[in-house]
């Protein structure tokens, strides 16, 4: 391609990032800041640049989590783990949260533990990004479709890719990539009953494909076309592979009650029924607190509505047990968008310098953000893994430069 910036490689340092995201503003500015007299050009094929950011969490821009919540961190990153384990030495959640409070924006954590602007504006994250961005002189070019990022060598010292969804599928590049599936969606079931009780939320729900080790927990949010909310979420992002291979079409377990232990379900169930035998209905009781639409829905489902809690014998609690902590969904599809928010695949992290993100098989070419193989689960952990990303191939090309 013919470039407005051919020539400055003599004498500067010059480096092209492809992706006007997340992952492509944070590594141009930290380029900047750590080697000042770096041109910097950012391309992005959209007229409009950071347009995920203004959407994320429904416009507040879940930015980061304390990850104090997380014990081992392949429960937040399906994909890539061993590498965001790494590269956290470099930067970290709390170097993120350092920042962007450095830079303008005051941060507050939730009791989940997920970190927004105090502002709880996505907009002071990209009036923060493009503040930086004017302040040092980083060009961005908008439509501008670069499917070739290795051609930009020619006429930059080095090129970041950071382009997200599935776009990085239409790049030329010397590297194969890894098969690019969505993660991150909510499930279609077909069940009228189900809809009918849409809004209700569930906070302690554990959700679980039958047959596989894949298993999610947290709150859980009925709606018109079946299920959503973070539990399952994080089951799409844990089971994104084997939801892709079965066409989304699967069984699903859920546990209405959040307690594992059925020994412990069955003895709160006998307790209601000992205490209430003679006054009420089953209909009447809430179990583990649970709305009292679902729970009758619930009853429902297994012919015991209606029914004196004194009439309830072993063989029906042991059914209740078993809706409460083991209710049979299928699973028609998942829920799409024109653009997926999250998908996993990309560049395989083996073929990557696991300190500098630069490419193994091209010098000068470097990788960041959702191009790479790496994908988390909801709660701020792939804006992290962005920013920790875009952090590591700057720094690599400053040590590059340096050297």
């Amino acid at each position: 391609m013919s470039s407005p910036f051919k020539g400055e490689r003599e004498g500067h340092h010059t480096v092209a990032i492809v992706g006007g995201g997340a992952a492509g503003f944070f590594c141009a500015i930290r380029l900047k800041e750590l080697c000042r007299q770096t041109e910097v050009t950012i391309f992005e094929k959209s007229r409009k640049v950071l347009a995920k950011v203004a959407i994320s969490g429904g416009g507040r821009c879940n930015c980061t989590n304390t990850f104090t919540q997380i014990t081992d961190l392949s429960q937040a990153y399906p994909r890539g783990a061993t590498l965001i384990k790494r590269l956290f030495k470099q930067f970290s959640p709390q170097d993120t949260f350092r920042w962007f409070e450095e830079h303008g924006v005051p941060l507050v954590i939730q009791e989940d533990q997920c970190i927004f602007p105090k502002a709880q504006d996505s907009r002071a994250v990209i009036d923060c990004f493009m503040n930086e961005v004017r302040k040092y002189g980083i060009r961005i070019e908008t439509g501008c479709r670069i499917e070739d990022p290795v051609e930009l060598l020619k006429e930059f010292t080095d090129v970041v890719v950071t382009v997200g969804g599935l776009q990085h599928t239409s790049l030329h590049l010397t590297t194969p990539l890894v098969e690019c599936v969505p993660s991150l969606f909510t499930f279609n079931i077909d069940d009228t009953r189900l809809h009918q009780l849409m809004g209700i939320v569930v906070e302690n729900a554990v959700t679980s494909i039958p047959g596989t080790k894949l298993k999610a927990e947290g709150p859980l949010l009925i709606t018109h076309w079946g299920m959503s909310g973070p539990s399952i979420l994080k089951l799409s992002s844990y089971a994104a592979r084997h939801l892709a291979e079965k066409d989304y079409k699967s069984p699903l377990a859920v546990n209405w009650t959040g307690e594992t232990n059925a020994d412990k379900v069955r003895e709160h169930i006998i307790n209601i029924i000992e205490s209430n035998a003679k006054t009420r209905l089953i209909d009447n009781v809430r179990p583990f607190g649970l709305n009292t639409r679902l729970w009758n829905y619930l009853l429902q489902k297994i012919g015991l509505g209606g029914k004196p809690l004194g009439d309830i014998g072993k063989k029906n609690v042991n059914r209740l047990v078993e809706v409460l902590t083991n209710d049979q969904y299928t699973i028609s599809s998942r829920c799409q968008y024109k653009d997926e928010f999250v998908t996993c695949g990309g560049v395989p992290l083996d073929s990557i310098d696991k300190h500098t993100m630069e490419s193994l098989h091209t010098p000068h070419l470097y990788f960041a953000g959702e191009v790479l193989d790496i994908d988390g689960i909801t709660g701020g952990f792939n804006f992290q893994a962005a920013w920790t990303t875009a952090d590591a191939a700057a720094r690599g090309i400053i040590r590059q430069v340096s050297a």
